[in-house]
């Protein structure tokens, strides 16, 4: 039996490290296998380098958009059922579609997949909102935080860990290694995460039913916060469709490809992750405003170093820069946002911040591999421009 509370819910510790772990898995076996996408197309029959980039782009893009679709017909559900079993149900689909793609024979079949993938996922931004739900107030944004970590951490390890096994085992076992690591999370939430009674939600669903995108847009700056969150996922999921295939082309030889490339998706989401937990001391010395302008520059020059095609060395130490940058932008902005806009409005707020972050996740490797298939340094090209517009916007916003 679990330990309650004074009020006989479960203890919200054990909740919050089930789904802080459970998070962790599931994010680490997602990027296991889904950075060396593009080399899997390349072993199903896919020889063009361009065909390669288009496929890869919109395999990686249907499953966010596909989500961002059905995410509130999932929330109304949950709020029905529970999140527990709508957590439940996304991660264990994610056990049958992870090993279905080990058995794939054509690319359309890949891309199949996917969609149906994006149908039942959404188990990242449903372990943020159990998390949330069973801590008391004052610990909220200490549980908050401690799933984004996870979710950070988990993309860190998982190309690293999944360009070794790649190497050692091909990458269709590294599907299933994904299925047997998405079925432990999906036991560890079944197990030790404990749903308590239902809370009175009647006030607050009244009061956010009421809230409509207009009302937010007359907060100041609400509309350019949107516009960020949407640019920086879009530089942020880039790399995805062409940095293998950029690897290739900068003479990395075949059999050190998805050892680099995973080390290089490693670094960056790792000082993602530093960047996150830094920003809350730097926006204190610094100020959130020239912190996003000086943090999206450095992740500007990030990419530039990138687009001039230096050695595997010099590519992780400029992913380092990068990751760092993006990392500290993301988070000030959702701070900022989160303090402008009126507590009871503030959850339908993060819903609009939300689909717009799917909304570049979506899109992101759709024009990545379009623009790949044209010149793979172009990506890189257009990131820096991208993060120099939003340095630039919050220039204007100051």
């Amino acid at each position: 039996m679990p330990a309650l509370t004074e009020e006989g819910a479960p203890d919200w510790r054990r909740n919050l490290t089930a789904v802080t772990v459970a998070t962790f898995i599931g994010f680490t076996g997602f990027t296991l296998v889904m950075p060396f996408l593009p080399l899997y197309f390349e072993q199903l029959g896919v020889k063009d380098t361009g065909a390669i980039a288009v496929w890869s782009g919109v395999s990686l893009g249907v499953t966010p958009a596909v989500t961002a679709l059905m995410a509130p017909v999932w929330a109304r559900v949950a709020e029905r059922y529970g999140r527990k079993l709508m957590l439940g149900r996304s991660l264990g689909s994610f056990v049958v579609i992870m090993g279905a793609m080990a058995f794939v024979t054509d690319p359309w079949q890949v891309f199949a997949l996917r969609a149906v993938q994006g149908f039942f996922a959404g188990y990242g931004m449903l372990a943020l909102t159990m998390a949330a739900e069973s801590a008391p107030t004052a610990q909220m944004a200490s549980a908050i935080g401690w799933v984004q970590t996870a979710q950070r951490l988990g993309p860190a390890l998982g190309p690293a860990i999944g360009g070794g096994f790649a190497s050692a085992f091909g990458l269709r076992l590294a599907f299933l290694a994904a299925a047997v690591l998405f079925f432990g999370a999906f036991v560890l939430v079944l197990v030790g995460y404990r749903e308590g009674p239902a809370r009175a939600r009647a006030s607050t669903a009244g009061d956010a039913a009421r809230v409509t995108l207009r009302d937010l847009l007359t907060v100041p700056n609400f509309a350019l916060f949107l516009a960020m969150i949407f640019s920086l996922q879009m530089v942020d999921r880039s790399f995805g469709p062409v940095l293998p295939l950029y690897l290739i082309e900068m003479g990395t030889p075949l059999a050190r490809v998805p050892v680099v490339a995973g080390l290089v998706f490693t670094v960056a989401a790792g000082t993602a992750a530093v960047g996150n937990q830094a920003c809350a001391w730097l926006m204190q010395r610094i100020g959130p405003a020239r912190l996003v302008m000086v943090s999206a520059t450095l992740a500007a020059l990030g990419a530039v170093a990138f687009s001039l095609g230096p050695g595997s060395t010099a590519l992780i130490a400029a992913a380092m820069i990068f990751g760092f940058g993006i990392g500290v932008s993301f988070t000030t902005i959702y701070t900022v946002a989160g303090q402008r806009v009126p507590e009871g409005s503030r959850g339908v707020a993060f819903g609009y911040l939300t689909t717009a972050s799917l909304s570049g996740l979506a899109l992101s490797p759709v024009v990545s591999g379009l623009l790949g298939a044209v010149s793979m340094r172009g990506v890189f090209v257009a990131d820096a421009v991208g993060l120099a517009i939003v340095a630039c916007a919050v220039r204007r916003m100051r």
